[in-house]
């Protein structure tokens, strides 16, 4: 008779829950917002870089670039970022946030700020820089062997 696998402990499965739990926290905070973890990512990448091509927004962000056009689509809907076609290359998309999209960002901020700390809350000081210490090092690493 084979071992049992114990998935409650395993890095997948771990992993997997905390990624339910940050969704679920975020949720809670930005509920009066409608805007989902990936669309404040992408808000907070055009408030620091406007101007940004939709694929290199993709790549910082960290999202598929074939299917991120639907995000961006529902953030301009919105009203809260604006796509260009580059002057340059008609096929390239440039992104800009609107001002009601600066004040969204602005607004969220504070909320999501909160989010990482009810995520950690649980942690002591020295476990919570531990731990995103170790998931640092576990996702530059990947990203370093999937990437060669």
């Amino acid at each position: 008779m084979a071992a049992r696998f114990e998935f409650e402990q395993a890095p997948g499965h771990l992993i997997r829950r905390a990624h339910q739990i940050a969704s679920a926290v975020f949720s809670d905070e930005a509920a009066a917002h409608g805007v989902t973890p990936v669309q404040f990512a992408i808000l907070n990448v055009l408030m620091d870089e406007p101007g940004i091509d939709q694929i290199t927004l993709a790549g910082r962000v960290v999202f598929d670039a074939a299917t991120i056009g639907s995000v961006i689509g529902r953030l301009e809907h919105k009203g809260w970022l604006r796509r260009d076609a580059d002057t340059q290359d008609r096929r390239r998309k440039l992104l800009w946030l609107t001002a009601e999209g600066e004040q969204a960002v602005l607004a969220l901020k504070p909320g999501v700020e909160m989010v990482q700390q009810r995520i950690l809350e649980p942690l002591a000081p020295e476990e919570r820089h531990q731990l995103l210490a170790l998931l640092a090092k576990l996702v530059t690493n990947h990203a370093r062997s999937q990437a060669a």
